[in-house]
């Protein structure tokens, strides 16, 4: 791994990007989840929709292997070569109105190293804020998890198993055409959400991986159909769901979870 000092250099680092909210993608995200695309300029933009916003197009000699961008510029260069985005903490202040222009602020927070089960890991969180008209909309800490590749032959580890006693739950099958259109509209060439060979082959997955916030995205739409406005919401991906698998939508109080086909723990929750 690059040197600890190197990385410590990258904290306090921050970038500013600019967008105008148009209608159109959140129009083409209601699409993508099987809903009317009925939204217009002036309507609130859906909670976590602001992930279809402020995205940056690298050119293609500038892409890792995994297609992500190569680590180095704002991101730390960790030389761990697998990326994961491995959840978030996110506070609502105001919502935020298609249509008009808004601003993101992006600083490293921290950055710390750790060894697990599967080896050595890096853990990058990044503060975001998300400004309208003057005021602060959305504060968000992202925590992203860098982590060795798999050893040849070695298992998967065992993830926990996921609560069997929600008071709601509603099953949800991602489809290769749902990864396809998220990834489009989020510009996220991860090939581990399309590229079969390659999540098999050089990541060790059994299949496509469903997007940890595509995951997050519908617990907080489930949340909100059910419990109306929230103000906060955090997320822990705690282990991959595969797009052939049909998962549970789960929720006890203001707890979440996503619980796949045999039962593991593949996401936690709370609003």
């Amino acid at each position: 791994m690059t040197d600890d000092m190197d990385l410590q250099d990258w904290i306090g680092r921050n970038q500013v990007a600019q967008d105008l909210l148009r209608a159109q993608p959140a129009q083409f995200m209601q699409a993508t989840l099987d809903r009317e695309p009925s939204l217009k300029d002036g309507d609130l933009l859906p909670p976590l929709w602001h992930w279809l916003y402020f995205l940056e197009a690298k050119r293609a000699s500038e892409l890792g292997r995994d297609a992500h961008p190569k680590k180095g510029g704002f991101l730390p260069p960790v030389s761990l070569p697998r990326r994961m985005w491995a959840g978030g903490r996110l506070t609502f202040h105001t919502p935020l109105i298609l249509g008009n222009a808004a601003q993101k602020r992006s600083t490293i927070k921290s950055i710390t190293e750790k060894s697990g089960r599967s080896g050595s890991l890096c853990f990058v969180t990044v503060a975001h804020e998300i400004i309208q008209d003057g005021q602060c909309a959305v504060t968000e800490e992202q925590d992203i998890v860098y982590r060795e590749d798999p050893a040849p032959g070695a298992p998967m580890p065992q993830p926990a198993p996921a609560p069997d006693d929600p008071d709601v739950s509603k099953q949800v099958t991602p489809t290769e055409v749902m990864l396809f259109r998220y990834s489009a509209l989020t510009f996220n060439g991860h090939r581990i959400h399309y590229d079969l060979d390659y999540a098999r082959d050089v990541e060790g997955y059994g299949g496509l991986v469903v997007h940890g916030p595509l995951l997050a995205q519908l617990l907080m739409l489930k949340a909100e159909a059910e419990l109306g406005p929230l103000e906060r919401f955090s997320f822990r991906a705690t282990a991959p769901l595969m797009d052939h698998e049909t998962a549970s939508l789960c929720r006890n109080g203001r707890d979440l979870w996503v619980r796949g086909p045999d039962g593991r723990q593949c996401m936690v929750a709370e609003v």
